[in-house]
């Protein structure tokens, strides 16, 4: 009788911990869907950014001729970005990007005109709620990273991670190096 209690718990365990690592294994799939639609989120927000960029420099052309380096800078992230092919470029890309936008808007200070101009203030607005659309996804992106992380290297998950080839993310959206200074404007 003795031998028979022992198998059922033996039996018992095994099953136990067969649909402790089938929820596991259930939970990391879960995990990185979800941040793959984060990033995937993040991804749509910079494409709409990318395709305002263009008709933002055109505006700013037409009335800032001599400000040619900060718009050629502008421009070259934006060609980056979008010649990104990993995740891992394109959060890079983005970050110079968004710096170099931050550099533009100062830029467009020095003109008062331009800053009255229909269009431009159209452009103006729709760039402010795309940044902030990807202000909300990067922290949504960022989130999905933390929760895979710790799915990934929280036990019992961790065994099933190793088994099954997850890996933790190191990739997250963060401020660029200087990001805490506000931006100097000038009038000459």
């Amino acid at each position: 009788m003795s031998s028979k209690i022992w198998l059922w718990a033996l039996l018992g365990f095994v099953v136990v911990f067969f649909l402790t690592l089938i929820g596991s294994y259930n939970g990391l799939v879960s995990a990185k869907t979800g941040l793959d639609n984060a990033y995937a989120n993040v991804d749509t927000d910079l494409q709409r950014r990318y395709d305002l960029i263009p008709n933002l420099v055109q505006t700013v052309k037409g009335y800032a001729k001599h400000e040619k380096d900060v718009l050629e800078e502008v421009t070259r992230l934006r060609s980056q970005w979008g010649a990104a092919q990993s995740s891992d470029d394109k959060v890079k890309a983005s970050n110079d990007l968004e710096g170099a936008l931050g550099r533009l808007m100062v830029v467009v200070e020095k003109y008062p005109d331009l800053k009255a101009n229909e269009g431009f203030l159209r452009l103006q607005d729709e760039l402010a709620g795309t940044e902030n659309r990807i202000a909300v996804a990067r922290m949504r992106y960022n989130q999905a990273v933390q929760d895979y992380n710790v799915k990934v290297q929280s036990f019992p998950s961790n065994l099933m991670a190793s088994i099954a080839g997850y890996k933790p993310k190191d990739v997250y959206f963060k401020a660029k190096d200087g990001a805490q200074e506000p931006p100097k404007v000038e009038f000459n």
